[in-house]
């Protein structure tokens, strides 16, 4: 099915974006991109300008679009607009370009569509992306597999904690390195759902995954990971730090959330270690004090 559809992009204060969002989904928009100072654009997308917010509404048709156009200009006197038409070969394949497989230690983590190009000398997970954040080529899941990795090879068998687990990628991940028990949790539903499917089809059904609350997930773990944002995980904290029997991994964090992130956790305890980083993003780790 090859057609168009039409974008409806507005540059507005960061303080209006939330009623704006309201109003163009009010106005018939199929999917709305958000783009604030919560978290930073993917490379070679437009960034707002401080104190403001970027958003790009999709909308099915011309008149359609431009009657939000018109809601919007009244409602927000003060917001840029641009209205395009972009060609669309399959609306309902075409986000499957954006999503890349990546090799990080011994694994290789990609979408089905990629599964025939694995490397035989990798350990492969296949994720289905679905509506789960998590398939393995954003930095935090990336820096997070890494050290996953190298963790597993040094302690065969350990026990792993993966908190806001999304898809199950690191928790799979963990399991397929060798872990003894591991276990994810989400608050999301969806995500469970998707994450216990990905573990049925990688071979790993053993691996624990529910939207239990951390107070109730009983024990310690030799590796407690925590890919989520920075805000989340300073709120988690006197959560996350208590089942942390040796080592913790966050990364959800941007390079000028990390002290702040970091004195959550040292307050509770655990001593900081040498993360790592790409690009804007961070990853802490620590251990517990011996």
């Amino acid at each position: 099915m090859t057609g168009t559809y039409q974008t409806l992009t507005v540059d507005l204060p960061e303080t209006e974006s939330e009623s704006a969002q309201d109003l163009l989904h009010e106005m018939g928009a199929m999917g709305l991109e958000v783009r604030d100072r919560e978290g930073p654009t993917m490379p070679g997308v437009r960034a707002p300008v401080a104190g403001e917010s970027i958003l790009v509404a999709y909308f099915e048709d011309a008149d359609t679009a431009e009657q939000a156009r018109e809601a919007l200009a009244e409602a927000h006197p003060s917001a840029r607009m641009q209205l395009a038409e972009e060609q669309q070969q399959d609306w309902s394949n075409a986000w499957k370009a954006h999503i890349k497989s990546v090799q990080v230690g011994r694994l290789w983590v990609g979408p089905p569509w990629e599964a025939q190009n694995a490397p035989a000398d990798k350990v492969r997970l296949v994720i289905e992306p679905k509506m789960a954040f998590g398939t393995g080529d954003h930095p935090t899941t990336s820096l997070c597999l890494g050290a996953v990795d190298e963790y597993m090879s040094t302690h065969p068998g350990a026990s792993v904690l993966d908190v806001g687990t999304g898809t199950g990628v690191l928790a799979i991940a963990a399991k397929k390195l060798g872990a003894g028990r591991v276990v994810g949790t989400d608050n999301d539903p969806v995500s469970v759902e998707l994450a216990r499917e990905n573990a049925v089809d990688n071979g790993t059904p053993d691996v624990e995954l529910s939207g239990k609350e951390l107070t109730a997930v009983e024990g310690t773990f030799e590796l407690v990971v925590a890919n989520i944002l920075a805000n989340t995980l300073i709120e988690l904290a006197p959560l996350i730090a208590p089942k942390v029997k040796d080592k913790l991994l966050m990364a959800g964090v941007l390079a000028h959330q990390k002290d702040e992130v970091e004195a959550a956790y040292v307050n509770l305890g655990l001593v900081p270690e040498p993360g790592a980083q790409q690009g804007e993003w961070v990853r802490l780790d620590f251990h517990r004090a011996k």
